[in-house]
């Protein structure tokens, strides 16, 4: 079952069982989702990704301007949506791979961040958060 299928079966499901914030959190991503895929552009992980990280900062703005319903609702929609993206790296698995691609690549020093997260990337598209990546890659150049 395609992605944007089972997001649409569990906003029936949800709304079935009367949770509207539920319901109309998954018909928000499912819209997000038939946009993308009309447009022909970003692949589903990267679209739950987008719409994560929209909520999060969301949630933060919210925080900001003391509104903790508004930013705790936001939250629950990005917990939401971490339930239809593929399983996380450990940090020890994401180190395994940064420790590979810089002993394949020859990177010495943290000059070269650029070079090794072009090759990690591809490697852990979306299993893990750029900024995971960049970190673990920073920290394995400079020791």
């Amino acid at each position: 079952m395609a992605m944007i299928e089972r997001v649409q079966a569990d906003a029936v499901t949800a709304l079935k069982a009367g949770d509207r914030e539920r319901a109309g959190a998954l018909r928000l991503i499912v819209s997000e989702l038939q946009k993308a895929q009309k447009d022909g552009g970003a692949d589903e992980v990267e679209v739950l990704q987008r719409e994560r990280k929209r909520r999060l900062e969301s949630a933060r703005a919210y925080r900001d301007a003391e509104r903790a319903d508004l930013a705790a609702a936001e939250e629950s929609e990005a917990e939401l949506i971490v339930g239809y993206m593929p399983e996380q790296l450990s940090d020890e698995e994401l180190h395994v791979i940064v420790g590979d691609v810089v002993a394949q690549s020859g990177a010495s020093s943290p000059k070269e961040l650029g070079k090794v997260m072009a090759a990690v990337m591809p490697r852990v598209k979306g299993r893990a958060d750029g900024r995971r990546v960049s970190a673990a890659v920073q920290e394995k150049l400079t020791a």
